[in-house]
């Protein structure tokens, strides 16, 4: 789908419209409860530890490549969709993220090759058990529970990366603040990495790392995650 205004969309009528962007001659009224995440993808590659403050905060020591782990597609949840705190877990937190989702396929890519392969920017929240990551050592069961991807609520294909502000709020409170230059590695260095180590293929998605800030949310809370020029990802927490 294309935004027309703040309430009104129209539909692309391909299945790739990098490929082919014509659109349904027809507006349709726009409800957040339509929106799905702005990609179907074959894996979801997160990248940790992208901010030097995050990594003082985590008490981690600087590392020379970037730290790469995987959400599964199972982990997608739609913009307005519910966050669902696992009953294994005491400590749930949020972690606000700039993610590109992929229109073409990237193998062994140099960055300028990874960014022309790019189709668009969004919003992701990265929520993670805090509590089950420091008890396993590795992080896919506390990153990969259903719903811990929040997605959207827009992709963005004509974003350029500059010092676009990255700000997460429980309940309206601003608890990460931040922009996306202080990343160590920017999208096409991080994508020319990743396609070093695997294939990505279209709508394929990359989270760029999260700023200082984290921090848990509790059964109840609002959480959002606002990249200015992209728009506002929010999302309850919940039990069912």
């Amino acid at each position: 789908m294309l935004l027309e205004s703040v309430d009104t969309y129209r539909a692309f009528t391909a299945d790739e419209p990098w490929k082919d962007s014509e659109l349904d001659s027809k507006s349709f009224p726009l409800k957040p409860t339509l929106l799905l995440p702005p990609a179907i993808p074959t894996k979801i590659v997160a990248i940790g530890l992208n901010y030097r403050d995050h990594i003082q905060e985590m008490k981690h020591e600087d590392h020379k490549d970037p730290v790469l782990f995987l959400k599964p597609p199972s982990a997608l949840l739609n913009p307005e969709g519910k966050i669902l705190y696992p009953p294994s877990s005491t400590r749930v937190d949020y972690e606000a993220e700039l993610a590109v989702v992929l229109k073409g396929r990237l193998n062994n890519a140099s960055p300028e090759e990874a960014l022309k392969a790019v189709w668009g920017f969004t919003c992701c929240n990265d929520v993670t058990a805090r509590d089950l990551q420091k008890t396993d050592g590795q992080w896919i069961r506390a990153k990969g529970f259903d719903t811990f991807c929040p997605l959207g609520p827009w992709l963005v294909t004509d974003f350029k990366e500059g010092k676009q502000r990255i700000t997460a709020r429980v309940n309206g409170e601003i608890k990460q603040d931040s922009t996306i230059d202080k990343r160590i590695w920017n999208t096409a260095e991080l994508l020319s990495f990743v396609s070093k180590v695997m294939t990505l293929e279209p709508m394929d998605v990359l989270t760029t790392g999260t700023p200082s800030g984290i921090g848990p949310v509790n059964k109840g809370d609002l959480v959002e995650v606002e990249i200015e020029g992209i728009g506002v990802l929010r999302n309850m927490v919940a039990t069912s």
